[in-house]
């Protein structure tokens, strides 16, 4: 499978069967485009559910996560959020666990994550489902860890400026449940 870089904004389905039936979340990979402000907000609108993922080799990616709570807090206020940290299995891990700590100042789940081995994958989207179903039983069955169709290589032909916006993926979610 070849891997891309997002520019703009992608939306990827992500279907699920839980012990209630099917379930889809239309994952809109906004891929932190801080610099289009305003455009950004309007993918925000209407969300249920976001995920807010930063790159634990990267600081930088880590301090903007105060930034993207608050675009999407005052898009769409008390939606349920989860905070990610993705490529946990690199070896030169510039956050450590033991420094991230905005999820606990705001009350959000938190995770860590490996897109690319597959490590956690349902579980930001397993805590989502339960939230907005209010199904705390729910599961996942069948191949619910299944890694998704699409893969974001980060340094296919992207300069070191515009690099940070792209390693910084908020995944608004919305939940059909």
């Amino acid at each position: 499978m070849q891997r891309c870089a997002t520019l703009g904004v992608e939306v990827h389905p992500l279907k699920f069967q839980t012990n209630f039936g099917k379930t889809q979340f239309n994952v809109w990979d906004t891929a932190g485009q801080e610099k289009f402000g305003g455009l950004r907000d309007g993918y925000y609108i209407k969300s249920d559910c976001a995920i807010i993922m930063f790159d634990v080799s990267s600081r930088i990616t880590y301090k903007n996560v105060p930034n993207w709570y608050r675009d999407i807090t005052r898009v769409c206020e008390t939606i349920p959020m989860v905070l990610v940290g993705n490529k946990v299995d690199v070896k030169d891990r510039q956050v450590k666990s033991r420094q991230i700590q905005f999820h606990r100042k705001r009350n959000l789940q938190y995770y860590d994550l490996s897109a690319r081995s597959n490590y956690n994958f349902e579980k930001p989207f397993l805590w989502l489902a339960r939230r907005l179903s209010n199904q705390p039983n729910l599961v996942f069955v069948g191949e619910h860890a299944k890694a998704p169709e699409f893969q974001i290589d980060l340094n296919i032909g992207i300069s070191k400026d515009s690099k940070k916006y792209l390693l910084n993926a908020n995944i608004l979610l919305n939940y059909n449940g």
